[in-house]
C-alpha cells in the first residue's frame, strides 16, 4: 500500500495548518486507496540548511521523507510565498522528494494561491511531480476569525480529485524507484 504524507508547512505558534492536516487526512483514510499520516516539520526541530549542528534531527526528517511515496503539503502563504520553515525542510533533503508525486493544498487572503505556485518551482527542481487539482482555502470564508478552520462543502471534490491524482502518480512513479 503506498504512504502517504501530510505535510504540515507552517511551524508558528497559533497557526492553523493542524486543522486543515487533519480535515484532509480524515478525507483521506475514508478512501481506503493508501497510508496517510501527518508529518508535521515542528516536530522535527530542523536546523537552518547548512548549519553544522542538527544531524539527529536532519537524520529523522529524510528517513521520513524517504518511507513516504507521496506528500500532500498544507502550505499558508506567507508574503506571497510559503513559510520559511518549509523552504528550510524542503532543501534539508534531496533525494528523497525524488520520484514522488505531491498535491498542494494553501490557504491565505487569495487561498494561497501564490504560495502554492513558488511550491511548484521548487518541487519541480527536487523532481517532485506536482498534480494538477489545488485545492484553495480562503482565511475570509473557510476560517471564522481567521483561526477556526470551518471549510465550504465545496472543497470536499477538489480534495477528491487532488487525492486521485497523488495516489495515481504516487504509484506510478514507484516503479522508478523500485
Amino acid at each position: 500500500m503506498l504512504k502517504i504524507g501530510i505535510i504540515l508547512g507552517s511551524t508558528r505558534p497559533g497557526r492553523v495548518s493542524p486543522q486543515v492536516g487533519n480535515w484532509v487526512k480524515e478525507i483521506a483514510d475514508k478512501r481506503g486507496d493508501a497510508s496517510y499520516e501527518i508529518v508535521d516539520i515542528a516536530d522535527y526541530k530542523l536546523p537552518f540548511f547548512g548549519e553544522p549542528r542538527g544531524e539527529e534531527q536532519t537524520k529523522a526528517w529524510t528517513q521520513k521523507l524517504d518511507s513516504l511515496d507521496g506528500f500532500v503539503f498544507v502550505t499558508p502563504e506567507y508574503n506571497h510565498s510559503i513559510t520559511g520553515a518549509l523552504k528550510n525542510a524542503l532543501d534539508l533533503a534531496r533525494e528523497e522528494w525524488n520520484n514522488k508525486a505531491a498535491g498542494i493544498v494553501s490557504y491565505g487572503s487569495t487561498g494561497g494561491a501564490r504560495a502554492a505556485e513558488h511550491l511548484r518551482g521548487i518541487l519541480g527542481e527536487l523532481f517532485v511531480a506536482d498534480v494538477k487539482t489545488h485545492p484553495t482555502l480562503s482565511l475570509f470564508t473557510d476560517f471564522e476569525n481567521f483561526s477556526v478552520f470551518k471549510p465550504a462543502e465545496l472543497h470536499l471534490t477538489n480534495i477528491t480529485l487532488m487525492l486521485d491524482q497523488v495516489v495515481a502518480w504516487s504509484g506510478a512513479l514507484k516503479t522508478l524507484r523500485s
